[in-house]
């Protein structure tokens, strides 16, 4: 019975051994895996990048097509130039503000200045910066924008000439426009003078020149007395600032409208014509109807007849 028992000691005691055996093996398979499986995961959170598949030819190298650069197209660098043309000419009234434009097309790092070219250059502008000593000289330029504008505010005379748009590449490119300085004037059409019958229409019309500014108003004055608005004095005024023009009307002309009539725009000098109303011919008729008469020309042949034998009559006593 004792060997009996103690066999079957034997027997469980290997098979518990065996057991654990098993069990610790597995237990280090297991986290063997587990560990395999958490760096795996580890990675892929770390770098997500996409895996792309690529076909590499059967007799390719794959390391040396892996390893190959890529052939990218830059675009090429267009140069600069100018999109104002060159030699062009501004005109700006006396008293207006002038802009000369300057358009640069793909200027990159460059600077763009403004000179004015006389005997001695003056540098102007340089940038968004003003060298000038004058404070009407200003360079207008915005954001994204191409144009760098050089403004000239309340225009002198003295101003026209050359201007150098100049831009700082190597050698410098420039372009060159001309500021031409007018004086705004008002002309009213027809002669200096007008000879109106009473009853009849007094009609005058009135033209601004060489504006390059709309005026901001347009005025007719008789005598000193602003008549624009004198409807119940039987006066008509139409005006156009736009367009730079005025007409007056007077339907029924009589005595009281002789006199100056003005035309006088807020940027331009003013121009006048003299109204005569009156009854009978037009004097300028009548003294060219005089002068043609028989019994004047009879009378001037006489006179000068007179004068001639008197000379000859000097002479003869003379000699």
């Amino acid at each position: 019975m004792v060997h009996e028992a103690t066999g079957l000691w034997h027997g469980a005691g290997f098979n518990v051994s065996r057991w654990l055996m098993i069990i610790i093996h597995g237990y280090r398979a297991t986290t063997l895996l587990l560990s395999i499986l958490l760096n795996v995961l580890v990675r892929t959170a770390e770098y997500p990048t996409a895996v792309t598949a690529e076909v590499v030819p059967a007799n390719g190298n794959s390391l040396e097509a892996s390893m190959k650069p890529l052939d990218i197209d830059l675009p090429p660098t267009l140069p600069m130039s100018f999109g104002t043309e060159n030699s062009t000419v501004i005109s700006a009234q006396s008293g207006s503000t002038a802009l000369l434009p300057c358009v640069v097309h793909n200027l990159g790092d460059g600077m763009v200045s403004w000179i004015k070219r006389k005997n001695v250059q003056e540098l102007l502008t340089v940038g968004l910066t003003t060298y000038a000593n004058d404070e009407r000289f200003q360079a207008i330029h915005f954001h994204h924008s191409e144009d760098w504008t050089l403004q000239i505010k309340y225009v002198q005379p003295r101003d026209a000439g050359l201007y150098q748009c100049q831009v700082s590449t190597h050698p410098p490119t420039s372009i060159f426009l001309f500021l031409e300085v007018v004086e705004a004037r008002a002309e009213i059409a027809g002669p200096s003078e007008k000879f109106v019958r009473p009853g009849s229409t007094l009609q005058l019309h009135c033209l601004v020149k060489k504006s390059t500014e709309t005026p901001s108003y347009l005025f007719w004055y008789h005598n000193f007395r602003m008549i624009n608005y004198d409807i119940d004095q039987g006066v008509n005024v139409s005006t156009d600032l736009v367009g730079r023009e005025s007409w007056l009307e007077v339907p029924r002309a009589s005595d009281r409208h002789s006199g100056n009539y003005t035309c006088e725009a807020s940027n331009a000098q003013p121009a006048r014509v003299l109204v005569h109303v009156f009854k009978g011919d037009n004097p300028a008729a009548m003294q060219h109807s005089i002068a043609s008469s028989p019994s004047v020309m009879a009378c001037s042949a006489l006179l000068m007849m007179f004068t001639t034998l008197k000379l000859v009559l000097h002479s003869t006593v003379t000699n």
